[in-house]
């Protein structure tokens, strides 16, 4: 089977990239299990000073593997409890890894792949992207990335974006703080790779930078914590809600769900 998750290191910087365009990197199991597995792998190496999230194709991610999701409809509660938690750990490794992490962006960031990039330190993006947190429109809730959100830009600003489901272009992912900056898309892999990655890494000493993001990531950690047990917990009540089966199934037979 080929990784959906690939791996390399060059010049003190880690490389994560999702490897599954054909599906536009959607989460599958495997792809959060491996991702996982990489951000370990990274911590673990003591040459790795600060980590790259990439993705291959024309996405960066577009959430959820929407076959797998509707799989998870005939599973138990208990089962689908499990599975969000899955999804939680990973969120929560990603945000409070002890090396400075830069998400690189290009077309669609969405659903829990807007989630990917929203636990990430810094992101950029190319001009052209779109990020939606677009769980709304398919009946399911998007409580998890609710959590990062609601911190990162406070909690009007995240309902806006979570109720509405609405796409946004890079430029008001900007003005939101969703992301760190915006390019072309020509211009963004020299950008973060040479104007920010390796000045970072050049400039900064990266046990301060792991120190100061763990401070940081220790402010109210014990609430952030509770409030993800309480949305893997809502995430598997929401799977087996006459709503998010047939925005599911309005979803796969490519039709609009009348609700």
């Amino acid at each position: 089977m080929e990784k959906t998750v690939l791996t390399h290191v060059e010049n003190q910087l880690g490389f994560i990239t999702l490897n599954r365009p054909e599906k536009r990197n959607a989460l599958s199991p495997q792809l959060i299990g491996e991702l996982s597995e990489a951000f370990a792998q990274m911590e673990a190496d003591k040459s790795v000073k600060l980590v790259i999230l990439q993705a291959k194709g024309k996405a960066f991610c577009a959430g959820a593997d929407l076959e797998y999701l509707q799989e998870l409809q005939q599973f138990s509660y208990e089962e689908n409890l499990e599975d969000s938690h899955r999804l939680k750990r990973l969120f929560s490794q990603i945000y409070e890894f002890p090396k400075v992490v830069i998400a690189k962006v290009q077309g669609h960031a969405l659903a829990g792949g807007c989630g990917l990039v929203t636990v990430c330190d810094f992101a950029f993006a190319d001009s052209e992207a779109l990020f939606g947190y677009t769980e709304a429109k398919i009946g399911f809730v998007p409580a998890l990335v609710s959590v990062f959100l609601a911190e990162q830009i406070g909690h009007y600003r995240a309902g806006e974006l979570l109720i509405s489901g609405e796409m946004i272009s890079a430029k008001k992912a900007d003005e939101f703080g969703l992301i760190t900056g915006h390019m072309d898309g020509a211009s963004l892999d020299h950008w973060v790779l040479n104007e920010f990655a390796l000045k970072l890494i050049r400039d900064n000493s990266a046990f301060s930078m792991g120190e100061t993001k763990r401070l940081l990531r220790s402010l109210g950690k014990v609430t952030r914590d509770q409030a993800l047990d309480a949305a893997a917990e809502a995430n598997a009540r929401a799977r087996a809600h006459e709503d998010c089966k047939k925005g599911i199934a309005a979803f796969l037979q490519k039709t609009k769900p009348t609700w």
